[in-house]
């Protein structure tokens, strides 16, 4: 099984439990640091299948859930601009960032479902290193929520 199936898989799994759920209301974030600039255009990306803003290093790598879904930056853009994975994505919201050197961290919660029916919320921290204008590494922890 492919690691794009698996969390097409892992999505389905966590959308049959937490189907019917309210979801929260939005909130914005206006990045005041060219870090944050860099992740924010990531999470942008999420919602709008282009990442032609997202400026990967050749090399990058992602992990999610302790698993590597990401191996370079060219993958990585297609995966954002095509992958069946984010189509699922229908929002981000309730981001907070905070930043310590070369380190971006997003904290948000995305909707994911299908033709416009929300089927899961979760709960999202990503670590971006960003030491040169350039995302070298992305390591996810997901966590699905409830909001009843």
């Amino acid at each position: 099984m492919k690691l794009k199936q698996v969390t097409v898989v892992a999505l389905a799994t966590m959308a049959a439990l937490s189907a019917g759920r309210a979801a929260a209301a939005p909130a914005t974030l206006a990045p005041h640091d060219p870090r944050e600039d860099i992740a924010m255009a990531y999470l942008d990306a999420l919602i709008s299948h282009d990442a032609s803003d997202v400026p990967f290093a050749p090399d990058c790598t992602r992990v999610e859930a302790g698993i590597q879904t990401g191996y370079s930056g060219p993958q990585l853009t297609h995966d954002l601009d095509t992958g069946p994975q984010y189509q699922l994505v229908q929002r981000i919201y309730d981001v907070h960032m905070s930043e310590a050197g070369p380190i971006v961290t997003a904290r948000y919660r995305l909707d994911s479902g299908i033709a416009g029916q929300r089927l899961v919320t979760v709960a999202i921290t990503e670590t971006f290193d960003i030491p040169n204008g350039s995302i070298h590494r992305i390591v996810a922890d997901i966590v699905p929520i409830s909001l009843s």
